[in-house]
């Protein structure tokens, strides 16, 4: 028997990178994996092309910028599935060009990466923990980032989003472990996204990767193997963790990057 064998697991923003990944590593080990989009077409091809190898996905309306699309996906899900015992919050926006520091970025930026990146988990999280308790318990999963646990120069309102990720991640664990629903929180360093590649220049990627012990960025693979672990009975014991899969970014001492670039 599948390790996610009869369960349902509802994942947002899977149309491709991390979400993806963490549908199909779902998917893979027996979840009937439903999957939040805006892009329904697209997905049910990809949804087609998988059921051959025995992969159940279902592809749901969701947009992060229409709060009513929240509800409906839920609805839809438990409608057609009957529960929900997996939910992977793995929507974020960053916006780089705006987003910089405390004094140079812009404001309504600031707030709207918090109240979408804060937001959603928030929100949906609401919405579905009451069919997981009917359940009789469940699992969330929510995709945080490095960038909530390490300050930069840059992105406060990124940062500052995914640390309030982490803090709701402890918050749902304490509140509801006696329900027996888990909470945990997996946060991605560097990743080879399609948005990661197309948009950092050469010479970041070069001097981050410096700092990284692994010497490698990520893969969306890499955050979909931790996801799966935190989602099934391997951590049935585990709850608020925060979990770096960030290939020991952060670790080092602050002259470790210097060194390596030698």
């Amino acid at each position: 028997m599948k390790k996610l064998e009869n369960r349902v697991a509802l994942v947002t923003s899977a149309t491709k990178g991390i979400g993806l990944a963490c549908a199909l590593k779902l998917a893979e080990a027996g979840a009937s994996v439903y999957m939040g989009v805006r892009r329904l077409q697209a997905i049910q091809e990809i949804c087609d092309e998988y059921r051959e190898k025995g992969y159940k996905m279902v592809p749901v309306y969701f947009d992060a910028t229409d709060r009513s699309s929240y509800q409906s996906m839920v609805e839809e899900t438990v409608q057609e599935a009957g529960q929900i015992n997996i939910l992977v919050n793995n929507f974020g926006i960053g916006r780089p060009a705006e987003d910089l520091d405390l004094v140079s970025g812009s404001e309504s930026a600031f707030f709207d990466i918090l109240d979408l990146n804060l937001g959603s988990v928030y929100r949906i999280s609401k919405l579905v923990v009451p069919h997981m308790l009917r359940a009789g318990g469940g699992s969330i999963v929510n995709i945080s980032s490095i960038g909530g646990m390490i300050p930069d120069i840059t992105r406060i309102g990124y940062g500052v989003s995914k640390s309030a990720i982490n803090n709701i991640t402890q918050q749902i664990a304490v509140q509801f472990a006696r329900r027996n629903i888990r909470c945990n929180a997996v946060l991605p360093g560097l990743t080879a996204t399609d948005a990661a590649l197309k948009n950092m220049p050469e010479e970041f990627l070069k001097s981050f990767l410096s700092h990284i012990p692994l010497n490698r960025m990520g893969t969306p693979e890499d955050i979909a193997n931790a996801v799966l672990f935190l989602s099934c009975d391997d951590s049935a014991y585990i709850t608020g963790h925060i979990l770096d899969v960030a290939g020991g970014y952060g670790i080092g001492t602050p002259q470790y990057g210097d060194m390596m670039r030698k």
